[in-house]
């Protein structure tokens, strides 16, 4: 048996799980939401946002099979079966009506939320039904071993054990039948008394308690996700998208939460809602449609004026913020660059590690534009080179020399309360022509560091020296697999 069941358990209150950046970061989108959600540019977003949610959801749980590329074509221009290949015997109607289904589920969340109304095991069977609602059967195996078809039960709760067995041989156990009524209403109960966790944690411990129980014959994973994006909704912020590439560490954070350690699980989701928090409050003012100069300039001049002492305000503190983090890492790399210095004496011919930097105000601040805009498209964030510059470097010699850059930089087109740190690492290659030449840029890290204008100083330097340190660690790792 790989996993047997028990009942559930509830919310441990001593337990320390709460992502204070994520607190902090809410707050800016809260506070902006009112002013961004009324332009076109939001709407748009916020329509690809659960075209994309109902498309995941989907994938993880392999309904259906898209490349990355038409995925994007879905998310971009609508859910149309057309824009999906006829091949590998999938049928696109179907699968479009599979992802109509989940956003109708998921846009029912809003109306629920909007309507004030509290969550009953009556709701979750009515999501259910509206995410099945185009499945027709379910995939199960008999008494005796024997693959089988089963209609599927639409908002129904499961009357027989769907306990799944692994290829190894062990079997996964969730509740049985008889059990899941008195264990849905228990967790209810439970969900209704948290009325002060944080929102990252109460996502991740209703979805897995979801989980827990899987009281549907098919569709749990579905409305589990669906689960956490109403916490979210109901919170301020936005639906949740756990994307098909997370799908190994989703599944491995829920098995540690099985174990025990529902950590992984609030890292992740506190992780992805971050990234949607920060695309929503990126984005760009709306483009105003005018044959007139004169009427564009007095617009822009309107809308500056009504921002203009809020933001010079959030600037400051940022900007400060930025500043210190900056100066922290080029006093960091420096100890890092003389460590280095003293252990490679002997080991490399060249031994001339060191570690520099330029502040907002240098005139050197502008260098390296071309590695902080690759850095950020793998992070898929765009990086404002205009708004904010400044930045920090560890040079590591070798065969090829190679650079940790921790760069600091304006976040999206226009400046919103939150500033970007990205850490790249690369190398300086000698051509033929006896030139050096920037190849091989990699993120060090698996995300930005941001720095926003409600979070503490103190508290962002707390953040920022963990996420230093782990890329520092990856940039010696890289230099160490090249340097010879």
């Amino acid at each position: 048996m790989a996993h047997t069941w028990t009942h559930i358990e509830d919310y441990r209150s001593g337990d320390v799980l709460a992502h204070d950046e994520l607190s902090a970061l809410a707050q800016v989108w809260i506070e902006q939401r009112e002013r961004l959600i009324e332009r076109q540019s939001y709407r748009d977003f916020e329509e690809k946002l659960l075209r994309e949610w109902s498309i995941e959801t989907g994938l993880i749980e392999r309904l259906y099979a898209l490349d990355r590329g038409i995925t994007q074509l879905l998310i971009e221009h609508g859910l149309r079966s057309h824009l999906i290949p006829n091949t590998n015997g999938s049928n696109p109607e179907t699968t479009i009506a599979m992802v109509s289904d989940h956003k109708s589920a998921v846009e029912s969340v809003f109306s629920f939320v909007k309507d004030e109304r509290s969550l009953s095991t009556s709701y979750i069977k009515e999501l259910h039904g509206l995410i099945t609602k185009t499945q027709t059967h379910v995939e199960g195996i008999d008494t005796l071993g024997i693959k089988r078809r089963y209609p599927l039960l639409h908002g129904e709760y499961k009357k027989l054990p769907n306990n799944p067995r692994r290829p190894d041989g062990s079997v996964h156990e969730y509740c049985p039948p008889e059990h899941v009524a008195s264990e849905m209403d228990c967790l209810l109960e439970m969900h209704h008394s948290h009325a002060e966790v944080a929102p990252e944690v109460e996502a991740a411990w209703l979805h897995h308690r979801f989980t827990q129980i899987h009281p549907f014959q098919d569709g749990n994973g579905r409305v589990a996700r669906t689960l956490a994006t109403l916490v979210f909704i109901k919170a301020g912020l936005l639906p949740l998208v756990i994307r098909d590439r997370d799908r190994a560490e989703y599944i491995k954070a829920l098995e540690d939460a099985d174990a025990g350690n529902l950590k992984p699980l609030i890292n992740l989701f506190a992780r992805q809602q971050r990234r949607k928090l920060i695309d929503a409050i990126s984005i760009a003012d709306d483009v105003i449609k005018s044959r007139k100069v004169k009427d564009a300039i007095e617009h822009a001049g309107r809308q500056l004026s009504l921002r203009r002492d809020t933001l010079i305000a959030e600037w400051e503190s940022v900007k400060d913020t930025a500043d210190m983090l900056r100066s922290y890492a080029e006093s960091r790399l420096k100890e890092v660059a003389n460590d280095l210095q003293r252990e490679m004496i002997g080991v490399l011919d060249n031994c001339n590690f060191f570690a520099d930097g330029a502040a907002a105000e240098d005139e050197r601040s502008g260098y390296w534009r071309y590695q902080i805009i690759q850095t950020a498209r793998e992070l898929e964030y765009y990086a404002n080179t205009q708004t904010y510059r400044a930045w920090v470097r560890l040079v590591m010699p070798g065969t090829n020399t190679s650079e940790l850059l921790i760069s600091f930089h304006g976040l999206g087109f226009t400046f919103r309360g939150i500033l970007a740190c990205s850490a790249a690492w690369f190398q300086r290659v000698e051509t033929e022509d006896g030139k050096r030449e920037v190849r091989l840029i990699k993120s060090a890290s698996d995300s930005m560091f941001q720095v926003n204008y409600k979070e503490s100083p103190e508290a962002a330097r707390t953040r920022f020296k963990d996420w230093l340190e782990d890329a520092i660690l990856v940039g010696i790792r890289f230099w160490q697999a090249t340097a010879m």
